[in-house]
């Protein structure tokens, strides 16, 4: 089998179950923003400074390919075998955050990207989750997606600030605080 199939050269592709759409559609969008979301996650299990985190990352992955299949699909083809997510995964995330949480320092101040590579990285990964969050959110609107699929993403951008935190507390470097400006004059 081929790669190419060619039948999205007019801008259209199939959702499982057949039927097809434009690529610029809500829900197409949806699904290929967890599929970038997808290669990020993916860019921050290779950071040597997540080598003992590879197997939940990868769990996360499993999980977005879990809901991007959710969003691919016809709802009747979602009554068929579909793999699902389940309120321990978003559990999972939490009992991470806690983790995490009991080993940085307190947050007293908003934090910008950046101050190494593999935090950046994490950084767009988070803002790539919150993106996704909002494309399902705006597809919720006029169709139907489970609400857990929400209250993951929403979970996960939370995990992956959290993850950053404890990368740049891993790697030695300080985290780069906002001071915002204050202009005196008006």
């Amino acid at each position: 089998m081929k790669i190419y199939t060619k039948t999205g050269d007019k801008g259209t592709t199939s959702l499982i179950g057949g039927t097809r759409l434009s690529k610029a559609h809500v829900r197409i969008d949806a699904y290929g923003t967890i599929d970038e979301l997808n290669s990020y996650i993916g860019m921050l299990r290779d950071q040597p400074v997540n080598e003992g985190r590879k197997d939940l990352l990868k769990e996360i992955q499993d999980r977005l390919f879990t809901i991007g299949s959710h969003l691919a699909s016809e709802s009747d083809q979602k009554k068929k075998i579909l793999p699902d997510l389940h309120d321990e995964d978003i559990v999972l995330l939490e009992k991470e955050m806690d983790l995490i949480d009991a080993k940085v320092p307190p947050l007293r101040a908003f934090i910008l990207p950046g101050g190494h590579a593999s935090v950046s990285f994490g950084h767009i990964a988070r803002t790539v989750c919150r993106r996704a969050e909002r494309a399902v959110i705006h597809l919720q609107q006029g169709e139907e997606v489970e609400p857990i699929v929400v209250r993951y993403l929403n979970r996960l951008s939370d995990y992956l600030f959290m993850l950053c935190r404890a990368m740049t507390h891993e790697l030695g470097i300080e985290e780069i605080t906002w001071q915002p400006r204050v202009s005196r004059e008006k």
